[in-house]
């Protein structure tokens, strides 16, 4: 990249070259890092380097690293049906102040997203409302396999998700036969809750109440690997790609090094940053659906970081609300926030040597470009939307739950000091959050899709 220009005068707003310059920053991208200026007009990234034109504002970045916009690819935002835990503006409005410029959304709402009019009533209810930018999963069922060619290709579709394993919601397609008509209808890559029902039920009795930690017992890394096993089978026999979701286990890494053709890969933050010792501090709030685990699979998946076989990091962002994490195991909800701490927690995490910047910027946009093809984000390109995650690698601060803007109010990392902070979250061109502050609320727009472009 090029080396640091000198910032130079914009003139009056009417007659500028570019609607923003973003200068003097580090920019983290695919093709390495270094200083360079970044000019945006209508939306897009118009040029990069010394850029010496004009702009109605310069924004001095000094100090600070610009990424290419941060994407959540698995968050669950809970409307319809739900939004007394977190609805689409809540759930967004999070992810703008966390430095996150788009998201994957969840399909197990009240009512389902499974149809074309469940979808595009979502589309509807997301467009200007939400902060950032948004896809919507349709959800897989026994019932909806014949309309799924159809539906996969609406506007705004990231694609089709299937729950082997119950979560929340009454989402569940938990049998063989059912997911093989699933795959042979589909052509995209679709995305999967990897547990094996069969295996949750015949364990139940392994749950103790009162005691979460025996969450992790009763959904064991052999429920994960059985179901994963038999996912990456079907998707052999049927030639389609498969995305697993939240991988939790050491073994579930190891065998899908194998199968990389077919199988691409996410981790999350709380299986990489928590271990057995977060239900002693955090009781129920450390349940999830796949369970955090012990030490040893955390860092199985740390070495699929390393090594490469994991892609891409989600969020899975599922808020509950105190109540609702309040009941007794096993009453208790599983699912936490973490839309809002994706970045910060990660940011810790590179300072601490445990992964590259540019390995980030690669499992946050480089890597859900490249998985799902989205049409012009993920990089820091001319010609891309100018969706920039800014951030302050030195800073140092505590998450609280105050901090936190989903409607649950919670987050397990209440307390915790991390170095590395989102100070800017730019979607299209717009500076959305700035120094924590929301600047433009409402602009969110559906994604778009490599796969599944408007025809005319």
């Amino acid at each position: 990249m090029l080396n640091r220009p000198e910032v130079t005068s914009s003139r009056t707003e009417d007659m500028a070259q570019y609607d923003t310059i973003f200068k003097n920053a580090t920019l983290v991208n695919h093709d390495g890092e270094g200083l360079a200026d970044i000019a945006v007009k209508d939306g897009r990234i118009v040029a990069l380097g010394a850029i010496d034109g004009s702009a109605a504002e310069i924004v001095d970045c000094k100090g600070l690293h610009i990424l290419p916009g941060v994407i959540d690819t698995q968050v669950h935002f809970r409307e319809p049906g739900l939004t007394h835990k977190e609805d689409l503006e809540t759930g967004s409005l999070g992810a703008v102040m966390g430095g996150v410029t788009g998201v994957f959304e969840m399909p197990n709402t009240n009512p389902l997203t499974t149809t074309r009019e469940t979808f595009e009533a979502k589309i509807a209810a997301g467009t200007n409302r939400m902060h950032c930018d948004f896809a919507f999963y349709i959800g897989g069922t026994h019932d909806n396999v014949a309309e799924l060619p159809m539906l996969e290709k609406l506007p705004g579709c990231a694609g089709v998700k299937v729950f082997m394993g119950s979560s929340t919601g009454s989402l569940l397609v938990q049998d063989d036969a059912g997911v093989e008509a699933i795959l042979q209808a589909i052509s995209r890559r679709a995305a999967f809750h990897s547990e094996d029902e069969y295996m949750l039920e015949e364990r139940k009795h392994l749950r103790v109440p009162g005691d979460p930690s025996s969450h992790p017992v009763w959904r064991s890394p052999e429920v994960a690997m059985s179901c994963t096993t038999r996912l990456v089978n079907l998707a052999r026999k049927t030639g389609k790609r498969i995305h697993v979701l939240h991988i939790s286990t050491r073994e579930e890494i190891a065998y899908l090094a194998d199968h990389k053709d077919v199988a691409s890969v996410e981790v999350t933050p709380h299986h990489l940053t928590l271990d057995e010792t977060a239900y002693t501090r955090l009781g129920t709030y450390a349940q999830m659906n796949p369970p955090v685990r012990d030490k040893a699979h955390r860092e199985g998946i740390w070495k699929g970081v390393a090594n490469g076989v994991a892609d891409i990091l989600g969020s899975d962002h599922a808020p509950h609300t105190r109540e609702e994490k309040d009941h007794p195991y096993p009453q208790s909800h599983s699912g936490m926030t973490g839309v809002q701490t994706l970045v910060p927690t990660m940011l810790d995490h590179v300072n601490a040597g445990r992964l590259s910047l540019q390995r980030f910027v690669d499992m946050t946009s480089h890597g859900s470009n490249r998985l799902f093809g989205i049409a012009n984000k993920g990089r820091i390109a001319v010609g891309y939307d100018a969706d920039l995650t800014i951030v302050d690698m030195k800073r140092r601060e505590t998450i609280t739950n105050d901090w936190i803007r989903s409607r649950a109010g919670w987050t397990p990392y209440d307390g915790v000091t991390v170095t590395g902070w989102p100070v800017g979250a730019v979607v299209r061109g717009h500076k959305v959050m700035w120094q924590g502050e929301l600047l433009t609320p409402n602009k969110g727009q559906p994604m778009r899709f490599l796969e599944a472009l408007p025809q005319g």
